[in-house]
This record gives structure tokens, sequence and C-alpha cells, in this order.
């Protein structure tokens, strides 16, 4: 895949944690959790910035993402640190626990970052995560405003404190990790994306819910709030639903790519749908669905 061909850049994409711990060190692994997953839709170009070990792990992700055509011609290998690790544990209801060894997701830096402009310039979405070092994604959300590139914050894992950049950057700042109770209905939704528009976000609080699907806040060029969108996710019975939020995030990428004249609640809606999918199996990648396995109208 060309480098003219870039139409998502993706900083980093990892899992969204339904419950999270970080660990300095982990014995084993259990799935493919610390893979970037952007494949939830496939046939569209894409390109992640990233280091990993050069050790089994790393080279076989590296394979995973070229199969996918994923550029990975921004993905370093290190000696310096393991490649990102994880723990997972699904209980019977599908929910996951989750412990996560960085590894070398640290030594993403800045520079690697300004190396990637000449993409970043071609591209038309950034969608980044707080799974690399904080001021490495801001570096990115701050590159991609000068460039003029639309950007996707999915603020998880939780940061205490996060700087005010990082709300004002983004054009979507998708969240759940930041609401320090679980929010479990529309009202409490609602005011939980108040508070996050109250901290400086530009344009778009985007909260997902699981199963009850997802909440929308906007605001006009006026700086006025729009009505509140509430999109209903379909009802299934999950399975796993680890790297559900993954699959939203990356068809979510997809659909302002490739639809952007849709309406927001509309490719929020049908990101809803594609996640809906992926919690009917096991697994993290391996449970995401490709273009041709979803329903044509989803694409009208």
């Amino acid at each position: 895949m060309a480098l003219q061909e870039a139409q998502i850049v993706v900083l980093v994409i990892y899992p969204e944690l339904v419950r999270h711990s970080v660990a300095i060190s982990l014995p084993f692994v259990v799935g493919e959790k610390g893979q970037p997953s952007c494949d939830s839709c496939t046939s569209w170009s894409c390109y992640s910035n990233n280091w990993k070990r050069n050790d089994s792990f790393g080279k076989s992700y590296l394979d995973a993402l070229k199969k996918e055509n994923i550029l990975t011609d921004f993905i370093g290998l290190t000696s310096e640190a393991l490649t990102g690790l994880a723990q997972i544990i699904v209980e019977d209801s599908g929910q996951n626990s989750i412990v996560i060894v960085p590894g070398a997701n640290n030594y993403l830096t800045t520079e690697d970052v300004m190396n990637s402009r000449a993409t970043l310039t071609k591209a038309k979405i950034m969608l980044s995560v707080l799974e690399i070092p904080r001021e490495t994604v801001l570096s990115g959300l701050k590159l991609a405003n000068e460039l003029g590139v639309f950007t996707i914050l999915n603020a998880a894992p939780a940061v205490e404190n996060l700087e005010k950049d990082f709300y004002t950057l983004a054009d979507i700042l998708c969240a759940e990790m930041l609401i320090k109770q679980p929010v479990t209905n529309h009202d409490e939704a609602l005011s939980a994306a108040h508070r996050l528009m109250e901290k400086g976000c530009k344009k778009h609080v985007l909260i997902t819910l699981g199963k009850n699907g997802a909440l929308l806040l906007s605001r006009d060029n006026n700086n006025s709030f729009l009505e509140p969108v509430f999109v209903k996710a379909p009802e299934v019975k999950a399975i796993d639903t680890t790297g559900a939020g993954d699959c939203f995030l990356g068809a979510l990428a997809y659909f302002l790519a490739y639809y952007p004249d849709w309406p927001l609640s509309k490719t929020v809606t049908n990101s809803c749908c594609v996640a809906s999918l992926s919690v009917q199996r096991t697994g993290t990648q391996t449970s995401f669905p490709h273009k041709h396995e979803l329903e044509s109208n989803l694409f009208v």
C-alpha cells in the first residue's frame, strides 16, 4: 500500500479496557489483546505508528497487520523492552478483566510522530489512545490539528488530571474510563458528557455505554449545545466483550473517512452495529467482522 493512499492514521489503536490494571511484568499472555486493532472494516487505507520488541510476539503482530493490508513502515522493533502483553479473564457474562504490561508501547516518542508527518498530511482521520506516553499522544494531536486532520481520542485507560490540551485538541473525545463511577443510564451519561465539555472539549463527546449503546453530545458552530443523541445498540447475547470498544472505534474511523457527509449520529449508530457483532465471538481481533460479513445497509 503506497503512502499516498493513506486515509486513516492510527497513532496507536489499543483496546478500550472494561476493567484495567497496569503491571510491571507479566508471566504469560492470553489472546492477542496487545495487537493494534483496526480491521473492523476492510478495504481501507490505514497505518499504525508504534514500537514492538524484536521478539516472536512483535514479529507475529507485524505479520498480522500486513495480512490486513495495514502499512507497517512506522512500526519499529526495539530490544529495550518486551512487546506489550495482556492477561484477559472473561466472565460467563462476557465481561472481562485485563492486566496489561505496556512494554515497548512506552518507547513511542514525539520524534516518531514527527517522522510520520508526511503521511499524516495525507490522512483524513487520526485515532489515538492513552496507552503510550501522554506527551507522544499530545504531540500527535497537535500535529494533526496543525495539518487539519480530524482527530478522535479514545481517553482510555483512565488518567487522573488529564491535561486540558487533550480535551481541546480532539474533535471527538470518546470516554468511559474517565468517569470515576460507572455510567449506567442516560441521565448519568448526559451529566458526565457535560462535565467533559466543561473541561474544554471543542466539538463532540462520545460516551460508550456497552450493551446500552452510546451517547453523543455536540456543539454547533456558535458553541451552543445540540440536542443529545442516545444511540441504542442491537440486543445480542454477548460471549466476549474484549475489544468491543476497539471494534467500535475502528468502525467509527472507517465510516468518518469514507462517508464524511453522513450525520454523526448515523456514523455512531452503524459503529454500534459493527461492535455488536464482535461481542458474539471470542477473542479480540479474531472477533472483528470484515466488511463482507456486514449487512449492506450499513454502507448506504
